[in-house]
């Protein structure tokens, strides 16, 4: 159930996006206007002796926008709203630089994300860039739609990108604890998950893969051509991490084995 603003609301909202103030009596009277007969408008209704103690509500830009209230009552504004909250609470995890201008990414703990209830948190993993790398905004309209978790960019040296996917999505018997062997074999796991990261089937575009093995977690490495993209996969916990690294062809030359370093720095830790 939606309330409507009045147009006095919405045109302080115009000249003032930063903070709102909301008379509690003309909320009880918005209020009101708006609950159908049938509810209990009494299960709506605003405590007195707040409105004694405070004679005005304000609510903060970002507590709005957090909230994934609709603030303008129209269709589709509540969703652009939710997702401006979600990308102003994105948590830097960018160590600073070493003496060669390399920093190392580590997914913060805090990080939200997750695939509902039921799910474990996101174990974090970790890779290192350049320092003129940057995270930038994800979408839905990415390649890994809804898994994917973070994305960064260097205008001089490409793009990266992780997805983090349910290990359910794939089998219903790997458990809790799941490792890439247990998915499969590189072979099998390439040509299952790389449509995933380049948005077409990989056969006859994997020009390497090899097997890598650290502090005892198992990771397969891939190079595919074209697109040019380096790709790592691992599991752990039940879900599955897919890490890409790729750029233009340019880029490509210019800077194959600093790309090529990032995605065989990928961790899960």
């Amino acid at each position: 159930m939606a309330t409507a603003l009045s147009t006095t609301t919405l045109l302080s909202w115009r000249r003032n996006p930063q903070q709102m103030y909301f008379q509690p009596s003309s909320m009880k009277n918005e209020i009101s206007r708006t609950v159908p007969a049938s509810v209990s408008k009494d299960s709506f209704s605003i405590n007195e002796e707040s409105d004694q103690c405070t004679t005005s509500l304000l609510v903060n830009r970002r507590t709005v926008l957090g909230s994934g209230i609709s603030l303008l009552g129209f269709p589709g504004v509540s969703l652009a709203v939710v997702k401006q909250g979600l990308l102003a609470g994105r948590i830097p995890g960018l160590s600073e630089p070493d003496k060669e201008g390399w920093r190392t990414y580590r997914r913060p703990d805090e990080k939200s994300g997750g695939h509902g209830v039921g799910w474990s948190p996101i174990i974090p993993y970790t890779f290192s860039v350049r320092q003129e790398w940057e995270e930038v905004p994800v979408s839905i309209a990415d390649l890994g739609g809804t898994e994917i978790d973070l994305r960064f960019v260097s205008s001089k040296e490409g793009r990266l990108f992780v997805i983090v996917a349910p290990v359910l999505r794939f089998s219903d018997d790997l458990g809790d604890n799941a490792t890439i062997e247990k998915i499969g074999p590189p072979d099998k796991v390439i040509n299952a998950f790389g449509p995933e990261m380049i948005g077409e089937n990989v056969e006859g575009k994997v020009l390497s893969s090899s097997v890598a093995e650290h502090e005892g977690r198992t990771y397969y490495q891939f190079e595919l051509e074209p697109p040019h993209i380096f790709i790592t996969a691992t599991a752990a916990g039940n879900r599955l991490y897919l890490f890409g690294v790729t750029g233009n062809g340019l880029q490509w030359k210019r800077h194959y084995n600093d790309l090529k370093k990032i995605s065989e720095s990928f961790r899960v830790v």
